[in-house]
């Protein structure tokens, strides 16, 4: 058995189950070894359930046994950020508040990933109820990054972006609402991706905020996102924000594509000052190798860019307090056992159950939301969101992609924003945007840091382009050639 199989993409994995050369149950056995050995510094996971794994692993190699494999999925180990509910394993929103919550049905996008013969493998560890941009916020550890365990993974999907880094298992979904699929994949040194807004079904992702939120793919290469992609998009009747649009063959597309000929727009507000240098020196080369590849270089404006933040974390945090305002202690949650009355049961579960960074979301979202102040921040930020929206558009109807840096840092150290909220909220300053307009964007390898820390390249498409979106990338990937690297060294 290879040593580092571990570290295979997904593609390759299925050659070797077609060709009988491993079984999905022993392959689900390495990865089960694999983070036995590794997890212990790594903390990508919360839990795991090792019996319906090979239970599942052992029903993918029947059907291949009787030619009923169903698709590049069938029997690969596929993690899952711990906000997405699947019947009968925890889910606890790395949350006090549902520390000991057992989801009753399984959501739609892993349903669907279920009828593909996928076997979970790994609850994965996020910031509490996906706030952050670190993994440091979770209530029960910190995860570190593969690359340098002294560093964050990013966050919120910290853990399923570490968990894939570090070969705990083949792929993984997260859930994006201002950068968290795509950052914690730029600091980690994997492909991430956003879908467009409704593309993928958000029943049975425990809500953040209801309008940014998105499900969306961790993995290796390209072609790995675009088969995870592929599986778990689509329209859903019990997601009123689904759209009904055609899901075409990711996979089949990257063949076709090119960046010859096409359009690669650089806005000028991307490349700002406190950019760290080796970032921008690796971006801009990833510019000059779209060039090669035949793209024209464009600059572009993205004129209200500098609004995004704010207006990201008023319509967020609003959502986050609506959203959270659920967890009150009386029925499914974390239930204080100190309360004197329903209204006392109330402020102490909700006390006891959440951290500190989602007090401090609720208290902002409700000031904001609040009848003194609703007009002059929410109702604001949501025209500003119309105008950031705007921008795109019209940047569109004259390039093909826009590409920009996906963090303005490469991964920094735990516990060196932990004390200033504003400094990790910067984190995400690239991202955000992408989020607010409803538009896909990946994060795909463009180089590494003189101290061996991975850099991502961020690539935005237009609404449901995720097919030429994903096929600019894997034409980029393919001329980079840095996707076999591996962050071996600091786990041994």
């Amino acid at each position: 058995m290879s040593g580092n199989i571990f570290y295979k993409s997904v593609a390759e994995l299925e050659k070797m189950l077609d060709a009988g050369e491993i079984s999905s149950e022993e392959l689900t056995k390495e990865y089960i070894s694999r983070t036995r050995s590794v997890d212990g510094k790594v903390q990508a996971q919360l839990s795991n359930y090792e019996d319906s794994a090979l239970a599942a692993a052992r029903a993918s190699d029947a059907r291949r046994a009787h030619g009923e494999k169903r698709g590049a999925l069938d029997g690969i180990p596929v993690g899952l950020k711990d906000v997405l509910a699947v019947r009968g394993q925890k889910l606890t929103c790395a949350s006090k508040m549902l520390e000991n919550y057992v989801s009753p049905y399984t959501g739609t996008a892993m349903s669907k990933l279920e009828k593909a013969g996928a076997v979970f493998w790994g609850r994965l560890n996020l910031d509490e109820f996906a706030m952050g941009s670190s993994c440091e916020n979770s209530a029960f550890k910190k995860t570190r990054n593969p690359w340098d365990l002294t560093r964050a993974p990013g966050g919120s999907s910290g853990g399923s972006a570490a968990a894939v880094a570090a070969g705990e298992c083949a792929c993984a979904l997260g859930s994006d609402t201002g950068g968290s699929i795509r950052q914690p994949a730029s600091f980690c040194g994997v492909v991430g991706v956003k879908p467009t807004y409704g593309l993928v079904s958000r029943f049975g992702l425990a809500a953040f905020a209801s309008s940014l939120d998105q499900i969306g793919p961790f993995a290796r290469t390209v072609e790995d996102a675009a088969i995870l992609l592929g599986a778990i998009a689509g329209w859903d009747a019990k997601d009123s924000t689904s759209v009904k649009v055609d899901v075409p063959d990711y996979r089949a597309s990257l063949s076709e594509g090119s960046l010859k000929g096409k359009v690669v727009g650089v806005p000028k507000e991307y490349f700002i000052e406190g950019i760290d240098q080796q970032v921008r020196a690796a971006v801009e080369s990833g510019i000059d190798l779209c060039a090669k590849l035949g793209a024209e270089i464009r600059q572009i404006s993205l004129p209200h860019t500098d609004l995004a933040l704010p207006v990201y974390y008023i319509i967020a945090t609003a959502e986050a307090s609506s959203n959270l305002a659920r967890y009150d202690g009386m029925r499914y949650t974390h239930r204080s056992a100190r309360a004197t009355d329903s209204t006392d049961l109330y402020f102490k579960s909700r006390a006891e159950g959440f951290g500190e960074e989602v007090k401090r979301r609720i208290i902002l979202g409700s000031y904001v939301l609040s009848s003194g102040y609703y007009d002059a921040y929410y109702l604001r930020a949501q025209q500003v969101r119309t105008l950031i929206r705007a921008d795109f558009g019209k940047a569109f109807e004259d390039v093909d992609v826009i590409v920009t840096p996906t963090s303005p840092t490469t991964a920094f150290k735990i516990g060196e924003r932990a004390s200033d909220p504003l400094s990790m909220y910067l984190s995400d300053i690239f991202t955000i945007n992408v989020n607010l307009a409803g538009l896909p964007g990946l994060s795909v390898p463009c180089g590494f840091s003189s101290e061996g820390l991975p850099i991502g390249l961020q690539m935005i498409g237009r609404p449901f382009d995720e097919a030429n979106l994903l096929s600019y990338a894997h034409a980029f990937e393919r001329a980079a050639g840095i996707c076999d690297r591996h962050p071996e060294s600091s786990l041994l």
